[in-house]
C-alpha cells in the first residue's frame, strides 16, 4: 500500500443513499482474488446494459468522472454485505476518497485497510458540497489526511474523524501485517525472553 500524501482533485457525485456492496460491485465479480481490472466493474449493473454498453446517463460514464478521485456520495454508503471487493474497485477505478454523511461499519473498515479513505461529514457540510459541485463540477476539493481536513473548493475547511490507527497506517503506507512486521525485532525480543 502507498503512503497516503495530501491530494486536490475534483469529485464525482452519486447522490444516491443506501448504495450497498452488491450495487459497488455486484456478486458475480467477487470470483477474483487479486485487484487487477476489478475497477471495469465498479457499479457494473448500472453503468452498463446487458449487452456491454456504457449507459451514458450514468456518472462515472460522462467526462466528469475522468481523473476524479473524490466520490461524494449519499447517506449509508456502502450497506449490505461484507466485501473487501467494494473498496477495491473503488480504488481500482481511481478514487481515493469518498465522502459522505455515514458508511456501514464493515464497508469502513475495509476501505480504510485498502487505502481508500471515507470522509464523514455532517449533513450542511454534505449539503454544501452538492451545492459547489453543482455550481462548478469540476472544481477540486483538498484532502490532508496528517491534520484530518477536507477543503471545499471555496476555501471552507472541515475536520473529519478517523481511528488513530488506521491513520498511522495509511500516512505510513502500511496494512495491519505490514505493521507488525515493523515490530518484528521487538517481537523477536519478546519471544527469546
Amino acid at each position: 500500500m502507498e503512503r497516503y500524501l495530501p491530494f486536490s482533485s475534483h469529485a464525482v457525485l452519486l447522490p444516491m443513499d443506501n448504495v450497498d456492496t452488491d450495487q459497488i460491485i455486484p456478486a458475480r465479480f467477487l470470483k477474483v482474488t487479486d485487484k487487477v481490472g476489478i475497477g471495469n466493474h465498479l457499479f457494473n449493473d448500472w453503468r452498463y446494459s446487458t449487452d456491454g454498453t456504457p449507459k451514458t446517463e450514468f456518472v462515472l460514464n460522462q467526462p466528469i468522472a475522468e481523473g476524479a478521485q473524490i466520490l461524494v456520495a449519499g447517506n449509508n454508503f456502502g450497506c449490505g454485505s461484507s466485501r473487501e471487493h467494494a473498496p477495491w474497485a473503488l480504488a481500482a477505478f481511481g478514487f481515493r476518497a469518498v465522502i459522505s454523511t455515514s458508511f456501514a461499519d464493515i464497508f469502513q473498515n475495509n476501505s480504510l485497510k485498502n487505502g481508500l479513505l471515507p470522509i464523514i461529514v455532517n449533513e450542511a457540510t454534505h449539503k454544501r458540497i452538492y451545492e459547489l459541485w453543482e455550481a462548478n463540477p469540476t472544481a477540486e476539493f483538498s484532502v490532508n489526511l496528517a491534520d484530518q481536513i477536507l477543503t471545499l473548493p471555496d476555501g471552507t475547511t472541515v475536520t473529519f474523524p478517523i481511528a488513530a490507527f488506521s491513520k498511522h497506517c495509511l500516512l505510513n503506507g502500511v496494512d495491519e501485517l505490514g505493521y507488525i512486521m515493523q515490530r518484528e525485532k521487538q517481537i523477536l525480543e519478546y519471544e527469546a525472553a
